[in-house]
């Protein structure tokens, strides 16, 4: 599977907790004659705490080229609810198609302490950009 990766990941941190996201195209699933483009994201949760965490949902706000947003909410990510301890790191891939050659992503994850501390841990802007294209968050 051909893919194009970013060098540096997005990065955000909410008290401990810190997001790595970084974006790559997927040629091969994608059909611009159609107006399909499709990313995959690598995501790094890591906890820098001092406070067991679990991820309990995730809210995502995707926009496109065209100022089009589209809002994700749900349980967990890719199936799962990790529950991270001090110094431990979760990672999952998971991907968006748009209509439009590029967008950007951003979000939070709702997170919840080992003594029922809720909060929002920031998933950081980042823009999905074709090959080539200057890396900015649009």
């Amino acid at each position: 599977m051909a893919t194009s990766r970013a060098s540096t990941p997005y990065s955000a941190e909410t008290r401990g907790v810190v997001v790595r996201v970084r974006p790559y195209f997927l040629p091969d699933q994608s059909s611009p004659e159609e107006r399909q483009w499709v990313w995959a994201y690598a995501v790094e949760i890591e906890n820098k705490g001092e406070d067991t965490v679990r991820l309990v949902s995730r809210h995502w706000i995707i926009t496109d080229a065209l100022g089009r947003v589209e809002e994700v909410q749900g349980d967990g990510v890719v199936g799962e609810q990790p529950t991270l301890k001090p110094g431990e790191t979760f990672r999952y891939t998971s991907g968006c198609p748009l209509q439009t050659p590029s967008g950007v992503m951003a979000g939070a994850y709702h997170m919840v302490t080992a003594l029922g501390d809720a909060f929002e841990a920031e998933i950081p802007p980042f823009s999905l950009d074709l090959p080539g294209a200057a890396r900015v968050v649009n």
